[in-house]
């Protein structure tokens, strides 16, 4: 395999009032989701989330934690009518996680996709943010994982993998990586430890918030490797791999290869292409000691007593990935995958020789140039809470107020995606997954789909006496070039739904 395969991104953003820190974030939160809804014109009493097929208590390791001794936070499979959650023509999937607005990307097989999909949460979200001020005092959202004082939020990435691949080599082959990653996709965080007490400058939002190693929990006890087994596929061939431990990117190489690299070692570990034990000792202390040097000269000791850098752990792993797609591609390698190549040893060059280089590539070298001119300029220091006010601004959505997006307006960031791309993300699905399927018919028959989930499209149709799911447990199935023809030929949902069954390719179930 290469960098292409099924993956996606969620992001929670965070959310205030301005001049009301006591406002209810829930309350807010759906706010946010039901403006950019009737904006669009999809009513609350269509286009919702089908729980039928939610798992979240199922563990990778294989077992099921019971329902009465889960927390309340890991019960995602409950419906709550009380809070907005909506399907997109793009299908995504708009709604509120945690008391804080979610948008979920679309699937999509690639990483350049993925950062184009990702970027259009952050319109749609400053979307509903314009509509929103119209009534003061308005909300502000944010692209970050932290509100400074203690609470964290979420971007989490998704990769379907083979479910053959045994979990004991997922964790093995992962930490050290997910240790070390951070240096290229840290989005840069003012304050050290969980609510910030010690003053100073960190590489990640997100590291200081992780308490164990592996884990079924996302908001307690936070894991390097979340065990949730949900895959939202066909559960003996696909397991999805749910990753919690990255934050929330602005930059498009960043963004890419977070991504991107980490799809390649999941196929050396799919592949059993990693013959070497690169186990961190104490990974989740040095998880924060690395975030906790800008200067990237932190070491990592490794089980064989080796010690080495980030920066020199992860030109590791780009060395495997070299010798493993030129044993298994040779030069034939796809154009996804030269690119992330190519960025991974430009970022890692510029890193090793002066992380102050990497500023157009990596967002927390960025962020930190930015708070050093504030430094430098007024005679600050890092307890001064101006800078933490910096912080907070430079992942503001709205394109006049947010700093990371007026730097991008002058041309301070490498850009792989344009605007024109992300654009058409906002209202277009991926045309090489099932996306596209759910996509289209919520477009179509708006009027006519009671629900949808990642593996799933329940229609109710004038005159059919139940509802008719169809199911998608092939992501790779429902694309443009097996359903676009189909599509654009059935005025109506019924005449899709007799379509697909003459066809055969989807079997519509009635759901009582």
């Amino acid at each position: 395999m290469t960098v292409r395969r099924v993956m996606g991104v969620e992001t929670e953003y965070g959310i205030s009032v301005p001049g009301d820190p006591t406002a209810n974030p829930m309350l807010l939160s759906g706010q946010v989701v039901n403006a950019y809804a009737s904006a669009q014109g999809i009513r609350a009493a269509h286009a919702s989330w089908d729980y039928a097929d939610e798992a979240p208590l199922r563990d990778a390791r294989g077992f099921e934690v019971g329902r009465a001794f889960a927390d309340a936070s890991q019960l995602t499979d409950e419906e709550d009518p009380t809070l907005a959650n909506v399907v997109l023509t793009n299908g995504a999937r708009l709604y509120v996680d945690h008391a804080h607005p979610e948008y979920s990307s679309p699937e999509v097989t690639s990483p350049r996709a993925a950062v184009a999909w990702d970027r259009a949460g952050e319109l749609i979200m400053a979307e509903s943010v314009r509509r929103l001020s119209q009534v003061p005092p308005g909300v502000n959202l944010y692209k970050n994982n932290t509100d400074g004082k203690g609470q964290s939020y979420g971007t989490h990435e998704n990769y379907l993998m083979r479910r053959e691949t045994p979990f004991t080599d997922i964790v093995r082959h992962l930490v050290p990586f997910f240790v070390a990653r951070q240096v290229m996709t840290g989005s840069g965080r003012v304050g050290i430890g969980v609510d910030s007490r010690r003053d100073g400058y960190q590489l990640s939002q997100r590291s200081d918030f992780f308490e164990v190693e592996v884990g079924l929990e996302t908001t307690l006890k936070r894991p390097i490797i979340n065990t949730r087994d949900e895959p939202h596929a066909v559960a003996d061939l696909y397991r999805r791999l749910h990753v919690i431990i990255g934050d929330a990117n602005h930059c498009d190489v960043a963004n890419l290869l977070k991504l991107g690299t980490t799809s390649l070692v999941l196929a050396m570990v799919e592949d059993r292409a990693i013959d070497v034990d690169l186990t961190v000792v104490r990974p989740v202390a040095t998880l924060q000691a690395v975030s906790h040097d800008p200067a990237c000269r932190q070491l990592v000791e490794l089980r064989d007593g080796t010690k080495l850098t980030a920066v020199q752990l992860l030109w590791r792993y780009h060395e495997l990935a070299e010798r493993y797609l030129q044993d298994r591609y040779g030069a034939e390698r796809d154009d996804d995958t030269v690119e992330v190549m190519r960025w991974w040893a430009t970022v890692l060059d510029k890193l090793e020789r002066d992380p102050t280089e990497a500023a157009r590539e990596v967002d927390w070298v960025a962020k930190q140039q930015v708070l050093q001119g504030y430094i430098d300029r007024d005679g600050l220091d890092w307890s001064d809470p101006r800078l933490r006010a910096v912080d907070i601004q430079w992942s503001d959505v709205r394109h006049d107020k947010g700093i990371f997006h007026r730097l991008r307006r002058a041309g301070r960031f490498e850009e792989l995606v344009t605007d024109t791309e992300v654009l058409e993300a906002v209202h277009e699905p991926p045309e090489d997954t099932r996306a596209y399927f759910r996509g289209k018919c919520l477009e179509k028959y708006p009027d006519q789909i009671a629900a949808a989930s990642w593996d799933s499209v329940i229609f109710d149709v004038p005159g059919q006496a139940s509802l008719q799911r169809v199911p998608m447990l092939e992501p790779l199935r429902g694309t443009r070039a097996s359903v676009g023809g189909l599509l654009d030929r059935s005025p109506d949902a019924a005449t899709l739904l007799r379509e697909l069954a003459s066809a055969s390719r989807q079997v519509p179930t009635r759901v009582e």
